[in-house]
Parts: C-alpha cells; sequence; structure tokens
C-alpha cells in the first residue's frame, strides 16, 4: 500500500518526481545489466605501451602482461607458476591517475583472492597503500571480480599490484583479466 492516496500520487508524478522518491525516498540509482558491467564506462585510458614499462614476477608465455593492458585482447595476464605475483608498472614520467578499473576471471576453481595496490611518487619513495581487497571464486557462482575505484593520485611513478591468488591454500596460479588506468 503507497503511503499517499492516488490523487497524492498523481499530483507528484505530475511534478516530475521520480518513481523512488515517492516514498520519500530519494537515491541516485543507475540500472545496467550484466554486460556492461563487463566491460568499462568510456574513459580516456592510458597507453601504457607509450608512456610505461611493466615488470612482472612470473608469466606464463600465452597470456602475456601486455594483453591484460589491450582493450582488444581478451586473455589477460596469468603467471607461469602457482602462488603470490607482483606486476609493477613504471611510468618514463609522473602520471596523474583518477581511476583504477581490474577484471580478475575464474572459471574453474573455488578459491579466495586477495590483491593490494600500491603506489610511489619516486624511485626511491616508500609506496604507499591504495587498496586491499578480498574475493571468493566459485565455479558455480561468482566467477568474475570487477574493482572501480575513482581516485585522485599526482605524481605517480610506480604502481605495485600484488595478487595472493589463493590465500587458503597457496596452490593456485595468479592471473589477470583486465587493468585499466585513465
Amino acid at each position: 500500500m503507497w503511503p499517499v492516496s492516488s490523487t497524492e500520487l498523481a499530483n507528484i508524478l505530475r511534478s516530475g518526481a521520480r518513481k523512488n522518491e515517492i516514498k520519500n525516498c530519494s537515491m541516485r540509482k543507475t540500472i545496467k545489466n550484466s554486460e556492461t558491467e563487463l566491460a568499462p564506462e568510456n574513459a580516456s585510458w592510458l597507453d601504457l605501451r607509450t608512456i610505461a614499462r611493466v615488470e612482472v614476477t612470473s608469466e606464463d608465455w600465452r597470456y602475456p602482461i601486455e594483453s591484460a593492458f589491450d582493450e582488444s585482447d581478451e586473455r589477460g595476464w596469468r603467471a607461469a607458476k602457482p602462488g603470490k605475483q607482483t606486476i609493477r608498472v613504471f611510468f618514463d614520467e609522473p602520471q596523474r591517475i583518477r581511476r583504477i578499473w581490474f577484471r580478475f576471471i575464474e572459471l574453474e576453481a573455488e578459491r579466495t583472492q586477495q590483491f593490494s595496490l600500491q603506489w610511489s611518487t619516486d624511485k626511491t619513495d616508500a609506496l604507499r597503500p591504495l587498496f586491499q581487497q578480498q574475493w571468493n571464486f566459485s565455479p558455480s557462482g561468482s566467477t568474475s571480480q570487477i574493482e572501480d575505484y575513482k581516485v585522485d593520485l599526482d605524481g605517480v611513478w610506480m604502481l605495485q599490484l600484488v595478487i595472493d591468488p589463493d590465500i587458503a591454500r597457496g596452490a593456485a596460479v595468479a592471473s589477470l583479466a583486465s587493468w585499466r588506468l585513465a
């Protein structure tokens, strides 16, 4: 039952109010289907091939790190060996970073992954923590993790992503489907 009469409801709707404001509850929202959530909204993504060098602790030659940064390559990156892995992005010149977007996919194994992201302003600066996140993957349920962070980092010289692919068992291989920076 509505908290207002039908006459009041008609007046509210005529005044241009959205339906979610009718029950004295106003919220900004966007409804997206799962297809739109798989790809980040159009943004001015940095072309890391031209402005940075990437370092990884391990790499399966079939899933090179550059494919995680290439919007047209769906393979993503995958480590060659199990266990914790580190990916470092070294910029040629300090950058201003406003957005960090990750996508991880696990279709086969049930596991709890943890990643952390740090940054620094120069080659000798101590790493500054940004995020640490855990995610439970399950082939019968949650197979994709998307993280979209709005940030305002100025003078970024280096980003370091550490992925622990299975904090409970440790035998999983780290992977990263996509990493975008704007």
